[in-house]
């Protein structure tokens, strides 16, 4: 009997734990929660902690509150000025809603389908009536709240929140973007050709300019030595005239001494004149008598 009545508690224990664990679930600070019976909405939970419902009647859906993402594939659309852009955006969302959430859309996986359609819709929309400048300047940040609150707006029938809606990346097709890099080298090669010849055409001139500042500097320069040469020999000239001056027979004297080192300088040097001649007068005469003739011979021989 004792045997019997274990078991049958044990069994009522079972089974009231299955009833327990069926009955009971517990909702997360990140999660709302969605009762269904039978697969129709009964009652949502917000708030987390532990909730009851009825037993295998009853089932629960839950749902993230936080921010979620929805990241579209890059998609080619046409701007004002009818340039082509490949347009790569992403969207945040929040679940504000359960109830309805689940009523419109159901899952995840459903809505992200839905805010794509919605994005790109509303991409086309607002990009199509701006022109390319527009996205490349500040503009871009109006364009990407008009395409937030355009979707925004369009989810609330879903029962959530597009938080936020940006443009990620905004550029032109391969095969534009390949040609206008082309175009641009070939601009740049251009404009740094242009700039090498004025660059040549400058130096050239900056060349003959000094070329010519070297004619007229060495010009100026060669005449002011010969108007100093001249001064100089004029100088010296006088000073010659004045040392001749202060003492002739010396001065006569002294020029047949240099006209002796000058004539008398080579190894094998040979003269055939007189001994009288004025030449030597003063080899005969230290007196240096005639001096007035030797002084004559002396220069005609330098």
């Amino acid at each position: 009997m004792n045997r019997r009545l274990g078991i049958a508690i044990a069994a009522v224990l079972i089974v009231i734990g299955i009833v327990l664990d069926s009955s009971l679930f517990i909702v997360d600070q990140t999660e709302s929660a969605l009762v269904l019976q039978f697969g129709k909405p009964v009652r949502p939970v917000a708030q987390p902690g532990l909730e009851f419902k009825i037993p295998f009647v009853q089932n629960v859906v839950y749902f993230d509150k936080r921010l979620l993402d929805v990241e579209p594939p890059p998609e080619e659309v046409i701007a004002a000025d009818q340039k082509r852009l490949v347009v790569d955006t992403y969207t945040r969302y929040r679940i504000v809603d359960p109830l309805l959430f689940y009523q419109t859309v159901g899952t995840e996986d459903s809505v992200r389908a839905r805010l794509t359609a919605m994005v790109s819709s509303s991409l086309r929309q607002v990009v199509g009536k701006v022109p390319l400048s527009a996205l490349l300047s500040a503009q871009r940040a109006d364009i990407m709240h008009l395409i937030r609150d355009d979707v925004r707006a369009n989810a609330k029938s879903f029962g959530i929140d597009v938080v936020d809606t940006r443009i990620r990346r905004a550029d032109l097709p391969a095969q534009n973007s390949e040609a206008i890099y082309a175009r641009m080298n070939s601009e740049r090669q251009q404009q740094a050709a242009l700039y090498r010849g004025e660059g040549q055409q400058a130096a050239q001139t900056v060349r003959a300019n000094a070329d010519r500042e070297v004619t007229v500097i060495l010009a100026d320069a060669q005449r002011q030595a010969q108007e100093l040469r001249g001064q100089g020999d004029a100088a010296a000239t006088g000073i010659y005239a004045k040392a001749y001056d202060q003492d002739k027979n010396f001065f006569a004297f002294y020029r047949s001494l240099e006209a002796y080192r000058t004539a008398l300088t080579g190894h094998n040097t040979t003269f055939v004149m007189s001994p009288d001649s004025s030449f030597f007068q003063f080899f005969n005469n230290p007196s240096g008598s005639g001096a007035a003739a030797a002084t004559a011979a002396p220069a005609a021989s330098r």
